[in-house]
């Protein structure tokens, strides 16, 4: 059963999320092919791990004067209003039925620890391509200076 396209526009959020250093460390970890938990990686970071992700004292000097977070720990805060959409019961998305199929990041701003994120989506896009139906959410996230941080689009593909 086809997404009807009246949906395009329905707006999600706003989500707030507040970015703490451990769990930025922790993903960067996991990323890298460590160990998510520093209790058992701590004194060795996984090879070739900028220590912009990961050491406090060497990102204080770093271009951005603390501790970034990696590009992709975006899913963790910016994902949010996607997944509210492909629950969303008047969507009527068969959950079983669906795989996530793309996604998208534009960077504008760094992560940084105790940095208050606030992301807020819309479905912009519905398609019906012979049994798929495709949709497509954009998200944006502001940090608390009211700064873009990251514009995110995601798909997900609904087997008919």
């Amino acid at each position: 059963m086809a997404i009807d396209q009246k949906f395009i526009g329905r707006e999600y959020g706003p989500f707030t999320y507040e970015a703490g250093a451990e769990k930025m460390r922790e993903f960067a970890y996991a990323i890298g092919g460590g160990i998510p938990s520093t209790g058992f990686s701590a004194t060795r970071p996984p090879d070739g791990l900028s220590p912009l992700l990961h050491d406090a004292e060497a990102a204080k000097a770093g271009p951005y004067g603390s501790l970034i977070g990696f590009p992709t720990f975006a899913v963790t805060f910016a994902i949010r209003p996607f997944a509210d959409a492909c629950i969303d019961p008047d969507l009527k998305v068969n959950l079983l039925r669906l795989v996530h199929g793309e996604q998208q990041f534009e960077f504008h701003e760094v992560v940084k620890p105790g940095d208050t994120l606030t992301t807020r989506g819309k479905i912009t896009n519905i398609v019906a391509k012979r049994s798929l139906d495709f949709l497509e959410v954009t998200t944006e996230t502001h940090n608390q200076h009211g700064k873009l941080v990251v514009r995110a689009k995601w798909t997900a593909i609904i087997r008919g």
